[in-house]
Parts: C-alpha cells; structure tokens; sequence
C-alpha cells in the first residue's frame, strides 16, 4: 500500500477524498483486488467497463429524481407548518383579551 501526505486548501475537497479512499477500502474488503488489478488482471474489458459506468449513471438518475421528491415533499411539510403557525398566531392576536368570538358583522352592527 503506498501512503502520500497531501495538503488542502478546501476541506470540501478533503472531504471528497477521503469518501475516495474509503470508497476504495470497501472496494477491496468486497472484491479482493483494487481497479487497477482488477484492469490488469483482464477481470474486466472495457464493454464490462462501459456498462459499470452506464448501471451507476442510471442509478444516480434515480437517486436524483428520489431526493428532489424528498425535497419537495420536506417544503411542503415546512410550508403546511408555517401556514398553521400563521393561523395560530393570527387567532390568538385577534382575540387575545377577548372571551367570545366575533361573527363577521360584529364590527358593523354589534349585538
């Protein structure tokens, strides 16, 4: 195994690298060889190559479409919550002091 330091400027970057790294430990833990013996080795050709990155593309496509229903479906949540927090807010702030509750020409014609 070989070692290298590296120095980062952007932890973002360092944060990519280290998933890479990772990444690549389960790869072997898994499959017993790296990418590079795996090419060597003829383990794979480049049609197996080929469909790898075709399978992981489609697979990203699906996770994209999951996580932007995820998202629409936590603004919707966040909206529903704030709308009735609003209305809370708004019935107490309208009868606050008040023991019976107005009808709507209240304000024009009091009983």
């Amino acid at each position: 195994m070989k070692t290298k330091e590296i120095k980062f400027r952007d932890p973002v970057v360092e944060r990519v690298v280290d998933k890479f790294v990772t990444r690549s430990d389960v790869g072997y833990a898994k499959y017993g060889r790296t990418l590079h013996d795996e090419r060597v080795g003829g383990h794979k050709d480049l049609a197996g190559y080929l469909n790898d990155v075709q399978e992981e593309l489609m697979d990203a496509i699906l996770y994209i479409q999951a996580a932007k229903e995820e998202h629409e479906f936590m603004k919707q949540q966040l909206n529903n919550k704030l709308v009735s927090n609003a209305i809370k807010a708004a019935d107490h702030a309208a009868f606050q002091g008040s023991s019976a509750q107005l009808d709507w020409d209240d304000a024009i014609s009091p009983v």
